[in-house]
């Protein structure tokens, strides 16, 4: 029996700065996870993926991370996604120095 596909983003990382992005539904790369397209098809989350890796001179490393709709946005389901939206891990630089 297949899994029931649960909601997603696309995101990835800027090619430039490092910082983890994520691909909205009028095609923009945005840093806040809240402005994200959140995905509930499959098929769609597949199409969106493979718009986001051919946009390699942009974003790298782009891929479906697991979301859940929160009242201002999709937010992270999981440890890992809910840290790259703090930005680096390190205080001295990014989001995390103005925080």
């Amino acid at each position: 029996m297949s899994r029931q596909f649960t909601p997603k983003v696309v995101t990835a990382n800027a090619l430039i700065e490092g910082d983890a992005i994520w691909l909205t539904e009028d095609d923009r790369w945005t840093r806040d996870i809240r402005e994200a397209e959140l995905i509930e098809d499959e098929a769609h989350g597949q199409l969106r993926l493979l718009h986001a890796l051919s946009q390699d001179s942009v974003a790298v490393g782009a891929y479906l991370a697991d979301a859940k709709p929160g009242e201002r946005g999709p937010e992270p389901v999981h440890f890992r996604e809910a840290f790259r939206t703090r930005g680096p891990s390190n205080y001295a630089h990014g989001k995390q120095e103005v925080a």
